[in-house]
């Protein structure tokens, strides 16, 4: 890698880094791709070399937070596969409601109307956390914690629309329902028992 490169690759990190602290502190409906180069000490120019718009960086930034959650589940070496995904399932909230309420709208509007924020109709917050999930749940099946035949897309999709359907009534509500206090009751009245029939070890 060129000496121009690395520069450029520290540019947009700095970027990038500047606009995950912004979005986590602040209103992300009401923050300017100005707020993000003068915090940054970029140009305006320079933001558009790396991205498109502040839709674009919100959601990378957005897709990196997340992420982390995925990294402290590999980090649980100790806990079952339920306690690991209850965890994913309590922190998938945490992330969202310290993003804002008008983030999450953000990532509803995007799927509602692809192509609004991103390049692809694919690259959208829904399909990164549907990915992400049956990452995880692929992994418990080849880690011998659910069972073969577990019918691993189905699950996905069923989890990610609870957690979604809380985000979403939670942005309807305008803040009225507060999605982190239904997490864990959500997770035992819902969760749990949809995935115990496969689970490898547990008795029914």
């Amino acid at each position: 890698m060129t000496k121009r490169q690395e520069n450029a690759l520290k540019t947009r990190q700095k970027l990038l880094d500047t606009a995950t602290k912004l979005i986590s502190n602040g209103d992300f409906h009401d923050l300017k791709v100005e707020d993000i180069t003068k915090a940054c000490g970029c140009a305006k120019g320079t933001f558009y070399i790396y991205f498109k718009n502040k839709e674009q960086i919100g959601y990378e930034a957005c897709r990196n937070m997340f992420n982390r959650i995925e990294e402290r589940m590999q980090q649980m070496t100790d806990s079952s596969f339920l306690e690991r995904l209850a965890h994913y399932f309590d922190s998938f909230m945490i992330e969202a409601e310290r993003y804002g309420i008008n983030v999450c709208r953000e990532w509803i509007r995007c799927v509602i109307e692809p192509n609004l924020s991103t390049e692809d109709a694919d690259n959208t917050k829904w399909q990164f956390d549907v990915t992400m999930l049956q990452k995880i749940l692929e992994q418990a099946v080849q880690k011998g914690e659910l069972k073969k035949d577990t019918p691993v897309e189905l699950l996905t999709h069923i989890i990610i629309s609870e957690l979604y359907g809380m985000m979403t009534c939670w942005c309807m509500s305008d803040g009225i329902f507060e999605p982190k206090e239904w997490t864990d009751k959500v997770f035992k009245a819902q969760i749990e028992p949809l995935l115990k029939p496969y689970l490898l070890g547990v008795v029914i």
